[in-house]
């Protein structure tokens, strides 16, 4: 139960300095009046739409972001996917289509929000939900229940 407390804040940890790298990189006041964000003050509707960035390659992202901001959208939604993240406990991979920070920067530079979708379940016809195999095999644990080890599992500190 140790080891998935761990993992879950290591990732939490690892998703916060992007956000934190990301806003020291775009300066700009995001506020809401009740009625809609308003950024630098200006109020905005913001069109998303997602791009899952395992099911495609690095050297691909920015034609695919390129196009999506072509189409309209102002946001690329993504889902963080623990499962290819932390493969098993402690083992992290953020390298390849797997580089999560890499992709953020490539919606940045092409002038788009990102919004990141942290589960820990991803809802995306992805294998397990997105969720490591390996926790399967902790003692007792139920997934999406309310079920002692996986609450613990998922509990943040």
């Amino acid at each position: 139960m140790e080891t998935i407390t761990s993992s879950v804040s290591k990732l939490l940890t690892l998703f916060f300095t992007v956000l934190f790298v990301g806003s020291e990189l775009v300066h700009c006041n995001v506020t809401y009046d009740r009625k809609a964000l308003l950024i630098n003050g200006q109020r905005r509707v913001l069109i998303s739409g997602s791009i899952h960035y395992p099911r495609s390659t690095p050297e691909m992202w920015e034609d695919l972001i390129r196009k999506a901001k072509h189409g309209g959208l102002d946001v690329i939604d993504t889902y963080v996917f623990w499962d290819v993240h932390e493969p098993s406990p402690g083992n992290y991979n953020f390298e390849g289509r797997y580089d999560l920070v890499r992709f953020i920067k490539t919606v940045q530079k092409v002038g788009l929000y990102a919004n990141l979708r942290i589960g820990p379940y991803v809802c995306a016809e992805w294998n397990f939900g997105g969720l490591p195999v390996w926790l399967k095999y902790v003692p007792g644990i139920s997934f999406r229940t309310d079920n002692g080890p996986f609450k613990v599992g998922l509990t943040f500190h």
